[in-house]
């Protein structure tokens, strides 16, 4: 069963059909061709695949970063980060990062990320005399933060997926996300001094406390959704929510820079965005629906507990696994198809299903950066107006550095959990 299902997924998607569509009807295959079970059970396993409370945060984050892009948040940001840095060497790449970093806690997209930030510093980049091809690279990468820094949708997935508590992967989520941001930091200081590149950034100053006072609503909506959600004053998928009507709040009553026309954009982008991933939930519901009652995910556990001896030999075949596959498949699809079917080994191996959890995450959202189907390298591409081929050789070393980042959180437990410990009612 498995080889005809995943055969059939990969065929479908090499004719470029939809993910989605591709591992539903690899769904389908398996029912129609190996079980006697009626059509009937394809719809009630996708509503049963979607019908999780904590899912209901996906949409209200997607529309939240569309806010704070539309509405002007995003350009504060970058106002402020840029007069922080303006008179370090490489301030304008490293601002990058940082703004990624600060926009990553409430947006928890790395696509929206590089959509809404790229647009400003991309452009700020090159006119500043950075390679377009670097900038755009740096953009692809720092946005890879948008998944790793709470909240985060494939988080969400995950926990839903396996059943960690939402909560516990949020602040996880903290220390491999600034492991890659200060990692990235680190690497344009160095790139910047041996290329020669660019010494303070040319464009006239932006007073630090008048960009301060521009930025400080922006500043605080992390503060108040992550702050609510560790505080205990409410839960991550009521957050969402919260996010949407702070944005909305900012960005209309006192930013004025979001117009009626600009919110129902945002609104139809969002939606268009959460029924891809709703639809991905719902296929890939069906697809392990399917392989959980043939037996596989137990077959799989067993062969992998005869074939590594320790947890170590077990994290290594996963990160190349995962390497692979995130090469090829979209992130919310991997997360759903993979993690119940390897998390329960990891657990069987000692291994925290949390810390299991970010190094899958670490993983997919390096696939975000890999071609040939890195969804942030599109994006970047089409904010930088270049094809592809200009990014490969900037984009090169930034993959090892993330690829050095994954390795520290795979083999250092303590970077992931480190936090999570550290807080009493856990």
């Amino acid at each position: 069963m498995l080889p005809a299902m995943i055969l059939g997924m990969c065929l479908l998607m090499l004719t470029s059909v939809p993910v989605a569509v591709a591992v539903g009807l690899a769904g389908v295959i398996g029912i129609v061709g190996f079980t006697d079970l009626p059509l009937l059970v394809l719809p009630q396993q996708a509503y049963i695949a979607l019908d999780k409370f904590p899912l209901a945060a996906i949409p209200f984050f997607i529309l939240s970063g569309n806010l704070m892009s539309a509405g002007g948040i995003s350009a504060r940001l970058v106002d402020f980060v840029e007069s922080l840095l303006h008179d370090v060497r490489g301030g304008l790449p490293i601002s990058c990062v940082l703004v990624c970093l600060i926009f990553a806690a409430v947006s928890g997209s790395s696509v929206a990320t590089t959509f809404a930030i790229g647009a400003i510093l991309i452009p700020a980049m090159v006119r500043q005399g950075y390679p377009v091809g670097f900038a755009a690279a740096l953009q692809a990468t720092s946005a890879e933060l948008g998944v790793l820094i709470p909240p985060s949708i494939p988080m969400i997935l995950y926990g839903v997926a396996t059943g960690t508590p939402v909560g516990d992967l949020f602040i996880a989520g903290f220390g491999p996300g600034f492991l890659v941001a200060l990692a990235l930091v680190a690497y344009v200081w160095l790139w910047v001094r041996l290329r020669g590149a660019a010494g303070t950034d040319r464009a006239p100053r932006k007073p630090v406390l008048a960009s301060a006072r521009r930025a400080a609503l922006a500043l605080l909506m992390p503060v108040i959704v992550l702050g609510g959600i560790y505080g205990g004053v409410f839960t991550p998928t009521e957050a969402s929510v919260i996010a949407v009507f702070y944005a909305l709040a900012v960005s209309m009553g006192v930013y004025r820079e979001l117009s009626f026309a600009g919110l129902l954009d945002a609104i139809k982008r969002s939606t268009l965005a959460s029924a891809i991933i709703m639809f991905i939930i719902a296929m890939a519901g069906l697809f392990s629906f399917v392989l959980t009652r043939a037996g596989v995910p137990a077959t799989i556990s067993a062969w992998i507990a005869e074939t590594f001896t320790s947890g170590l030999a077990f994290l290594l075949a996963v990160n190349v696994f995962l390497f692979a596959v995130g090469m090829f498949v979209e992130t919310s699809a991997s997360i759903v198809v993979i993690a119940p079917i390897l998390a329960p080994v990891a657990v069987a191996f000692g291994i925290h299903p949390v810390h299991f959890g970010l190094v899958i995450i670490v993983n997919l959202a390096l696939g975000m950066i890999t071609p040939p189907f890195g969804v942030n390298l599109f994006a970047a591409c089409a904010v930088a107006k270049i094809p592809l081929e200009r990014m490969i050789r900037h984009l090169l070393p930034l993959i090892c550095v993330i690829l050095a980042c994954l390795v520290l959180v795979t083999y250092v437990p303590g970077i992931s959990l480190g936090l999570r410990e550290l807080l009493p009612s856990r």
